[in-house]
């Protein structure tokens, strides 16, 4: 029997079973565990902005650009945390790395968290950030190649801010990479395809985030908060869609990247075993290798995907 690997094993398990702390201390406890010591990536700049959202309020948002020479594509990149965890400031290590090995411009949204702010809040503050980036790509220092992503929850969003561009018209997005993602408010995948040796988080989690995130059972059925439950994913943007072996997200990870292939999508989904939920963060020490594998793995896909949509636009306008 496959066992998680020492190197992450060491990281996540004494993390203790979210659902059974106080929401603050949860909090906490995972602003804690994202903390590194170290500054991650070589950056031109880091600065923090502000994009129009709705209800006439704004949406808080950090853009990280890479050195060298652009324009760059613009990544949206919205953070995990089961709706409720994380900020910009917890997943700062990470959007610097991801800006600097995928020589993008990194786009951070600190969307609105349940439960003070369920369902939509976050998702409407999400695709804020998306049109804000797509208006301003030029002045970001970005190319007019745009791509979304997140992990987890994040993820979740990002495959939901797609479903809202194709459905509403824009804003045009190029990619979009979905890692470890939840993509379905539902009992179909309620036995966890890693049964006891769920690391991070288990099924109780996801029920504790969900009935944080949703006011109602309802609102769990509408596509954009169960991405797998939209009717048509056909007109989608290229995805990659990353699993790991010990996470209870990955049969819905996997059930979302088929469903992507029927549609006709071109889909990158890459499973990693002996991998927990939460690997691919694990950028710092203690270093989890898989992590930068599958950064590399994500680069490729990007960067195969972006030059074939350069290609047809090129062939489209001879």
């Amino acid at each position: 029997m496959s066992e998680a690997h020492p190197d992450i094993e060491a990281v996540v398990s004494e993390v203790p079973p979210l659902h059974t702390l106080p929401l603050e201390a949860a909090r906490d406890g995972y602003r804690d565990f994202m903390a590194v010591d170290a500054e991650l990536g070589s950056l031109a700049d880091v600065r923090d902005s502000a994009a129009p959202g709705p209800d006439d309020g704004t949406v808080p948002v950090r853009v990280y650009t890479p050195g060298g020479e652009g324009p760059f594509p613009v990544l949206v990149w919205m953070h995990g945390g089961g709706f409720v965890l994380g900020d910009v400031d917890s997943y700062d290590p990470v959007c610097r790395v991801l800006a600097d090995e995928l020589d993008c411009v990194v786009v951070a949204p600190d969307y609105r968290l349940a439960p003070e702010h369920p369902f939509p809040a976050g998702l409407r503050d999400c695709y804020a950030a998306v049109e804000w980036a797509a208006s301003r790509t030029e002045m970001l220092g970005g190319s007019d190649r745009l791509v979304v992503g997140g992990d987890s929850a994040g993820g979740n969003l990002a495959a939901s801010v797609s479903l809202l561009a194709r459905d509403r018209g824009g804003p045009e997005i190029d990619y979009q990479a979905l890692v470890y993602p939840t993509t379905a408010f539902s009992d179909e995948f309620a036995d966890e395809p890693c049964g006891d040796d769920c690391y991070f988080i288990t099924e109780p989690d996801l029920e504790w985030s969900w009935d944080l995130y949703l006011e109602n059972e309802v609102d769990g059925m509408s596509p954009y908060a169960s991405p797998l439950r939209a009717r048509d994913l056909s007109d989608l943007p290229p995805a990659t869609v990353l699993t790991a072996e010990f996470d209870p997200l990955r049969e819905e990870g996997v059930a979302y990247a088929d469903r992507l292939d029927d549609a006709g999508v071109p889909v990158e989904h890459v499973h990693y075993g002996r991998m927990v939920h939460s690997f691919f963060t694990n950028l710092a020490e203690p270093r989890v290798e898989r992590a930068w594998d599958a950064l590399a793995e994500l680069d490729a896909h990007l960067t195969r995907a972006l030059d074939e949509a350069d290609e047809e636009k090129r062939l489209a306008t001879a």
